[in-house]
């Protein structure tokens, strides 16, 4: 028996999807009676979907119960201020909460999904692995901070008994909801916006974290972290390719340092005078500029049976998919 928490979320349900094409007993924490519209119907009716949520210890207690393993996807991801004390209380408070309850209950295996993130950036970009030490940087987000405070709950309930490991996956991009989330910037690329930027990033396959996540869960490593990363693209590199599959134009004007300086401001002001999330942040234009890449050979030695979903082949199945919702 499998209890994944964040279920609902864009990874959480691929991940339940996965473990049910594999015959595994599933159930899932969700905060509201909605259901994903990207995963079929046929999938979700497998589980046994439990009202909770990570900040109420005693919904979690009841969850936990009969559960052999915990798969910790629920988190929240943003880069505005307005959320930020809200993020912070859900990824770090949150997952202190599952990490000790597992330990309450004996879970006999935990995985946590944490981030890319949660190792840091450095401002001169650079090589980065999973023997990476955390460090204060002026592009380390909030998000980044709650996600690597969020790790240290796991590395604490590892030094308590918890038999778990810790998941690191870039960018993760695939068919969901894209009014939300890293899928939104299909929907950006979808109504032609014209601006890219120099930035150069790691990307994964929404379906590759997922199988990585069982994969993990079924094998005995423990006390160890893994990058989850499939390709390094620059950003204009993944607008381009965006737009041609879904035949519209390409972004064709560059937003320079400065000018995403300018546009941050402008969108917190705006932001100020409607009440809507803004478009760009001050952190969301630092990562838009900044160059890491991320190393996945650990992983790729502890599943050699495994390759990464080319980045292109992701982009196609995804637009095509979006194109068909429309």
């Amino acid at each position: 028996m499998v209890l994944v928490t964040g279920g609902t979320g864009f990874l959480g349900a691929y991940i339940i999807k996965a473990l049910v094409e594999k015959n595994y007993e599933v159930k899932a924490i969700r905060r509201s009676s909605k259901l994903p519209v990207f995963i079929s119907k046929e999938i979700f009716d497998k589980v046994e979907w439990l009202d909770g949520d990570v900040l109420d210890v005693i919904s979690l207690e009841e969850a936990m119960e009969g559960a052999d393993t915990v798969i910790h996807a629920a988190a929240i991801v943003s880069f505005g201020n307005r959320d930020k004390a809200r993020m912070y209380q859900v990824n770090v408070e949150g997952t202190a909460n599952v990490v000790n309850m597992a330990l309450e209950k004996n879970v006999k295996r935990f995985v946590h999904i944490s981030s890319i993130a949660a190792i840091g950036r450095r401002e001169d970009g650079g090589h980065v692995n999973e023997e990476k030490k955390w460090e204060e940087s002026k592009v380390n987000t909030h998000y980044a901070k709650s996600k690597y405070r969020s790790e240290l709950e796991v590395w604490r309930g590892m030094g308590e008994g918890l038999n778990a490991v810790i998941m690191n996956p870039s960018t993760i991009l695939g068919y969901g909801d894209w009014n939300g989330g890293s899928s939104a910037i299909f929907k950006t690329v979808y109504n032609e916006f014209k601006w890219y930027t120099s930035g150069l990033n790691g990307f994964v396959d929404v379906e590759d974290v997922a199988t990585a996540a069982v994969l993990l869960m079924e094998s005995k490593i423990n006390e160890q972290r893994f990058i989850i990363n499939g390709d390094h693209w620059p950003f204009r590199r993944l607008m381009d390719t965006m737009a041609e599959n879904f035949k519209r134009k390409r972004p064709s004007r560059q937003a320079t340092p400065l000018l995403l300086n300018i546009a941050w401001r402008m969108e917190k002001l705006k932001s100020f005078f409607t009440g809507k999330k803004p478009l760009l942040t001050k952190e969301s234009a630092k990562v838009a500029v900044s160059k890491t890449y991320f190393d996945n050979a650990k992983f790729l030695a502890a599943f050699p049976q495994f390759s990464f979903t080319p980045l292109d082949q992701t982009i196609q199945n995804a637009c095509s998919k979006y194109m068909a919702q429309l």
